[in-house]
């Protein structure tokens, strides 16, 4: 018996990219058919999913995803998911190894930080959503980060997402501190954890 387009959608969790889709043994051709019909829709540029699936709880970390799994949600997105800011970001925070290149993603907006070694590799937690990986750095590894990039967020923004975290999660100090020794930040990171925690 042949296995339908549907069928082949469903066992990828109903998205597919377009390679998947080929490797698959559906043209492009029948892609846009299924497209044309509203049977399927884009996603983002080379990924399609199933019409009939329920929205998207986070379209932009989805997408994202699945455009570049290699990339990890850090810095303010990371913070929104793990909801220890009150800030809302306008674009999506990603670190990726480096000399990775990107390609283009028209969208959601994309601000990509090029991270090498423990500073890549370390707090990367999965988080299932709509049925796909997300890769986000835990909320520890992101409070790390933020005070390395604390020029650049805000010294405020920083401050109360460490007083967010201690009144939002179990506070885990010791791994706080490994991930601030990875980034090098235990000794900005130390008074206002004294402070705060």
């Amino acid at each position: 018996m042949k296995t339908t387009s549907r069928q082949i959608f469903e066992s990828y969790g109903g998205q597919l990219r377009m390679h998947e889709a080929l490797s698959e043994g559906i043209s492009r051709t029948q892609l846009y058919a299924l497209r044309d019909k509203g049977e399927i829709e884009l996603v983002s540029r080379g990924t399609y999913r199933l019409a009939d699936l329920p929205s998207l709880s986070n379209p932009d970390l989805v997408t994202v995803s699945l455009r570049y799994p290699k990339a990890v949600v850090c810095l303010i997105s990371a913070l929104s998911f793990h909801e220890i800011t009150t800030q809302i970001p306008y674009e999506v925070s990603v670190a990726v190894p480096r000399n990775t290149t990107l390609p283009k993603l028209e969208y959601p907006p994309l601000n990509a930080h090029w991270f090498s070694g423990q500073a890549y590799s370390s707090g990367i937690e999965t988080h299932r959503m709509d049925g796909v990986d997300v890769q986000i750095y835990s909320p520890e590894k992101t409070l790390a980060d933020c005070f390395k990039f604390q020029h650049k967020l805000g010294t405020e923004v920083v401050v109360e997402a460490l007083r967010l975290y201690k009144e939002r999660k179990k506070n885990n100090v010791q791994e706080l501190l490994k991930q601030a020794q990875v980034r090098r930040m235990q000794n900005v990171m130390m008074p206002y954890m004294e402070a705060v925690l």
